[in-house]
């Protein structure tokens, strides 16, 4: 049967089109009993239209997982942008992002919070004895132990290098003082790396804040009394005070100024007298840097040298102190003031030691200055010497070919095993100062511990120096034990220049018997 013109099924066709045309997949014409040719192409659109709704829900089911992996790439991104990527804690960028919404709460009448801020003790040591990627797992390890000391509520961040935050939310100085205590007792275990266990402990700066802070000066002040806890002693917990900004501008101001104090007139170099125990005559003198400040007056070396390391200077120092020492030992020399055997002992620190220039440096001045390499002593703290990589064993034994002698400055402070004294490339030992020392208040001290640890010494086959010699009884005692030498305020305090010259030029020995030198 052939439809005609007035076929109402013709009108229907062509609105099933029309809507099929503007996007309505879900309309379908229902064929009429006749089976014609329009009852076959309503068939088609029907079919027509259900496969483009497939075809448009797949494209919908499409879109929507690609939506849905976009969102969670973005998720990822945003997670990564502001987490660590080492330990996973939070970083700078989300720890600020929280400090000032913790803010905005205590602006509406929520609990202050307050930041801690951790600098870890020592761990640039961790790296260079035992590498970084040890120096990473002792990270993750601390990051791991900093979570378990807070509420669910706080946040830890790592900041970047081995400094950390924790964020305590709607806080008190108590509720901040417990979590900064916890943190402490939590670092104090040791860390297994490989066949060794470090102790990696912390230095901590707590700030309260007030309504006054941004996430900024909150950040600033924690860190400013981190600082004062590090320079303080370490491993302890400073809350903020005023105080500590002018300390820190003052500091700031004193690094700007040692760098145009170096090499300038208001550094010198004082002499300390290396006594002969047997005879009491001088076979040696320590350099010992002087900062005389045009407005302050005298500065500490313990002051100054710390932060000489700390900005970067203490190359720079250590050099034009060594060039100063050598250049006096020439002259000396030159004029007969010194006997055959006389060594001039000069500091470096360890970051000098891990300069690859650094003997170089003083092969040059040795014979620019016609110095026997012999007569220079160059004195590394215990401490650098035993957590020292292979760049410091390197200058080492550089050092001990070009004839330099070698000795270990404060002999006492750190690992003292005979063990390690027999691998280390040293000539001598200097027995620190609170060896002699008595060892509490009220009590004598212990000369059967002395003369342990010079055996100690002498078994490993180096040459012994006492410092801190300060009584006759003291003198006495260790020129009873043997071939050693010695200094201290006994017999001379550090001198400068023209006073050392002085001494040198009379010739005479130290009297062993007096019990002070004018």
């Amino acid at each position: 049967m052939t439809a005609d013109d007035g076929d109402p099924r013709l009108a229907m066709l062509v609105d099933g089109i029309v809507r099929l045309s503007r996007g309505d997949l879900s309309s379908r014409m229902k064929p009429s009993p006749a089976r014609d040719d329009v009852d076959a192409v309503i068939t088609g659109v029907n079919l027509l239209a259900e496969e483009l709704e497939l075809v448009y829900r797949q494209f919908e089911k499409r879109v929507e997982n690609r939506t849905a992996m976009l969102h969670q790439a973005h998720l990822d991104m945003k997670r990564m942008a502001m987490s660590d990527a080492l330990t996973g804690l939070s970083n700078r960028v989300d720890l600020v992002e929280k400090v000032e919404k913790a803010l905005s709460a205590q602006q509406e009448g929520s609990p202050p919070p307050a930041l801690l801020l951790l600098d870890l003790d020592s761990f640039k040591n961790i790296n260079d004895r035992f590498g970084h990627d040890a120096g990473d797992d002792v990270l993750r390890e601390v990051a791991d132990r900093l979570r378990g000391v807070v509420r669910a509520t706080d946040t830890v961040a790592r900041l970047g290098g081995d400094e950390f935050a924790i964020l305590v939310t709607e806080a008190t100085m108590e509720i901040a003082l417990g979590v900064a205590n916890r943190a402490l007792e939590s670092l104090s275990a040791s860390i297994d790396v490989g066949e060794f266990s470090v102790h990696p402990r912390a230095s901590i700066g707590l700030r309260l804040a007030t309504r006054d802070h941004t996430a900024a000066s909150l950040l600033h002040e924690a860190d400013t009394a981190m600082y004062a806890a590090k320079n303080e002693g370490r491993s302890i917990i400073k809350t903020f005070e005023p105080v500590m900004l002018y300390n820190r501008q003052l500091r700031t101001l004193m690094a700007s100024e040692l760098r145009d104090a170096i090499g300038t007139d208001q550094l010198c170099v004082h002499y300390q007298p290396v006594v002969n125990l047997a005879d009491g005559s001088i076979n040696g003198v320590e350099v010992l840097v002087r900062w005389e400040h045009p407005t302050r007056g005298m500065i500490s070396p313990e002051l100054f040298i710390p932060l000489a390391e700390e900005i970067g200077a203490i190359s720079e120092l250590d050099r034009w102190v060594m060039a100063t020492a050598l250049q006096q030992y020439a002259i000396w020399r030159a004029a007969l003031l010194i006997p055959e055997g006389f060594q001039i002992r000069v500091n470096i620190s360890a970051i000098e030691l891990r300069q690859l220039d650094m003997v170089d440096y003083v092969r040059g001045l040795l014979k620019r200055m016609s110095v026997p390499p012999q007569s220079l002593v160059i004195e590394i703290t215990e401490s650098a010497l035993v957590s020292g990589g292979e760049v410091e064993t390197y200058s080492l034994l550089s050092f001990r070919q070009l004839g330099v002698c070698i000795e270990i400055d404060d002999f006492g402070t750190g690992y003292s095993s005979i063990s390690y004294l027999r691998q280390l490339p040293v000539d001598m030992v200097k027995v620190d100062r609170s060896i002699l020392q008595e060892p509490a208040k009220g009590s004598s001290w212990q000369p059967e511990f002395v003369a342990a640890v010079f055996q100690l010494i002498r078994a490993a086959g180096l040459g012994a120096v006492f410092e801190g010699i300060e009584t006759a009884e003291q003198a006495a005692f260790l020129r009873s034990l043997g071939e050693l030498s010695g200094q201290g305020y006994y017999f001379s305090k550090p001198l400068p220049e023209p006073a050392i010259t002085a001494v040198l030029r009379s010739g005479t020995a130290l009297p062993l018997a007096q019990s002070s030198l004018s």
